[in-house]
């Protein structure tokens, strides 16, 4: 279910991603401090790709991306990349440690490789919201209702209804 969830999510980040010029992609949003879509959409491909990297060495540090530019200037290369997230995404349950510095000091966080998933879901969700804010600069893009929205607000939104 998990892995069904991330692949929907990534799956509209495509579908989005097809629709957008590079201009569009690159064009910075004053809602957003002047951020654009194209550095949310890297945010949060290079949040997975770094729980992707240090796998195997089960240390992971978020800080430690790439920050590739590439990713946040060229539609086409962000979605090969989601593309090899998706192909990437299915890897045993295992002990994972987060590595931060915070104040200067190094602290290590006990977790596993389905929390971190977990949370680069809700990370790309809410990353998906500030982009639909962006999008109000696009004329000619959909995006489903429930882009950028907790699945947890659209399993209430679907009880309420009933």
């Amino acid at each position: 279910m998990l892995i069904t969830s991330i692949n929907n999510s990534l799956n509209e980040m495509t579908g989005l991603l097809k629709q957008l010029s590079d201009h569009e992609y690159t064009n910075q949003c004053k809602a957003l401090s002047n951020a654009t879509i194209g550095e949310h959409t890297r945010h949060i491909i290079e949040m997975f790709q770094c729980l992707e990297k240090n796998y195997e060495s089960g240390l992971v540090n978020y800080d430690n991306r790439l920050r590739n530019k590439q990713i946040q200037t060229d539609t086409a290369f962000a979605i090969a990349s989601i593309v090899e997230i998706q192909e990437n995404l299915d890897k045993a349950d295992k002990a994972i440690a987060l590595q931060q510095i915070i104040d200067g000091e190094e602290i290590l966080i006990n977790s596993n490789y389905f929390r971190e998933l977990l949370y680069n879901l809700e990370h790309c969700i809410h990353h998906q919201a500030l982009i639909k804010v962006a999008l109000h600069d696009c004329e000619n893009v959909t995006i489903d209702a429930n882009f950028g929205v907790a699945r947890s607000t659209v399993e209430y939104r679907n009880q309420c209804a009933q």
